[in-house]
């Protein structure tokens, strides 16, 4: 065992991988350690898109880019809300992360670039992504990673909890306790980059800083560790105030709380156009349900009482429309209909409403005054432009939808070069982050831009690891 490493990392997930391949690529000797018994964190589920303006595979498909235009893509979906110190190297150096994937055998899925509509879309086609989504990310990375623990420049430790950050005694942090093999063991290192990832999947501690219900699509790892691990020694965080749900998902049938992403339901209009009505549980529509604008639409969600609607149709939009959930036909809407939690069917509206848990006039009143929309061919009340039928033929239906948190927007607070900042501004020397750890809201303010999670996460974690690689050598 090395007595003091150049590089601790805490998390073996998307930035901590990145960054420790990159440091010991420079030379230095790195330890990974993780609570979780394999290594990839989030990339296991997520879809792996990763933005870059200026790539190989862009230019060999005729797409002109430039970081200038990714930047003005950005500023114009997150109005401007996100740290430019932190998203303008990112733009800058995207696309060699991508081209540095290319040159190690990353599988590009054959139809990226494009341009991606489940996210507010950018104008130019430059999101990538592989066939295996994270996976195919993780890929890359594991036979870099496996080189290195051969050569010995780099030691990983799974199943092992940090509960420390070890500090001197003018507060800079000079290593980690952490649970290993089931002992207590302290590690000395020059540099601690945490890389721990979100809290989506810790309901208290996102009820603690977000203050609303959280229904989780997040990776089960993601519990806050290191955003406690810092405010422990004095790390101030950034984000509050500022939250964004992914735009609803149908409850997990055996684990409330949850979603099942698999069972995702098609609410982009760009996708597919929507027969159904949106209702509170009032039963008062409170979005126009054809937006072309998912980000509208999730906005809107922010304001709806905790953060749950329901999707409200009848049999012939069941039969006639484009599925409503993905991989699901019209027959397993019906048969899982009152089978599955939070699909209800009924033969009147009064009934589907007392059912779902909708106030019965509300309803029957927003019902009513939609379908005479639908025959003046105008919606007074929102504006909807897409009117197909009215909701009228028997049985109808109602699925229960929520916000759904994938990524969290608060988390430590990092200079442009990744120090970890106290509240004060003053940074604590030798600790480190990148990755959700310190943020969506950094990278991109109220909004979800396409690619924008892993890719600022990625490139900074090589941007640290190449500067400690030159300071220390």
């Amino acid at each position: 065992m090395t007595a003091t490493w150049d590089l601790i990392i805490i998390g073996a997930g998307t930035a901590g991988l990145a960054a420790g391949i990159e440091a010991a690529d420079g030379g230095l000797t790195v330890l990974i350690v993780d609570k979780d018994s394999r290594i990839g964190g989030t990339l296991h589920t997520t879809g792996g898109h990763l933005a870059g303006a200026g790539t190989r595979r862009q230019k060999a498909h005729g797409i002109e880019d430039s970081p200038e235009l990714f930047l003005e893509d950005i500023r114009r979906i997150t109005r401007g809300l996100f740290r430019e110190d932190i998203i303008r190297p990112v733009v800058e150096h995207a696309h060699e992360f991508i081209d540095w994937l290319d040159d190690n055998g990353f599988v590009f899925a054959p139809e990226t670039p494009r341009i991606i509509y489940g996210h507010e879309p950018y104008e130019i086609a430059r999101t990538h992504y592989g066939p295996d989504a994270g996976v195919s990310i993780l890929a890359v990375f594991r036979k870099l990673l496996d080189a290195h623990v051969e050569q010995g420049n780099i030691e990983v430790w799974l199943n092992s909890p940090v509960t420390e950050l070890r500090t001197d005694a003018d507060g800079s942090v000079i290593g980690i306790s952490v649970i290993h093999d089931n002992a207590d063991v302290d590690v000395d290192a020059r540099a601690t980059l945490i890389a721990t990832g979100g809290f989506g999947n810790d309901p208290e501690l996102f009820r603690e800083l977000v203050g609303l219900p959280l229904v989780s699509g997040s990776h089960p790892t993601s519990t806050g560790d290191g955003i406690l691990l810092g405010q422990a020694i004095g790390a101030g965080t950034q984000g509050e105030g500022v939250y964004l749900p992914t735009f609803g998902g149908l409850p997990h049938p055996t684990s409330p709380g949850k979603v099942q992403w698999e069972e995702r339901p098609l609410l982009t209009a760009t996708e597919r156009l929507p027969w159904e009505i949106y209702v509170d549980s009032d039963g008062q529509r409170w979005v126009r349900e054809d937006e072309m604008s998912i980000d509208a639409k999730e906005r809107a969600l922010v304001d709806v009482p905790e953060l749950t609607f329901w999707t409200i149709c009848d049999d012939l939009a069941v039969e006639e429309s484009v599925p409503m959930v993905v991989n699901w036909t019209p027959a397993d809407v019906r048969a899982k209909a009152n089978v599955r939690a939070g699909v209800h069917k009924a033969d009147t509206l009064e009934e589907l409403a007392r059912i779902a848990g909708i106030d019965v006039d509300g309803l029957l009143a927003t019902v009513a005054r939609y379908n005479a929309a639908v025959d003046a061919g105008a919606d007074p009340d929102l504006g909807r432009e897409f009117l197909p039928a009215r909701i009228e033929k028997a049985p109808f239906y109602a699925m229960r939808n929520h916000g759904v948190t994938l990524v969290t927007f608060i988390g430590l607070d990092v200079d442009g070069q990744a120090h970890v900042r106290r509240p004060d501004g003053s940074t604590i020397k030798g600790l480190y982050a990148a990755g959700e750890v310190i943020g969506a809201t950094a990278t991109t303010g109220q909004s979800f831009c396409s690619g924008m999670l892993i890719t600022p996460g990625v490139v900074h974690a090589r941007l640290f690891a190449q500067r400690l690689a030159q300071q220390t050598n």
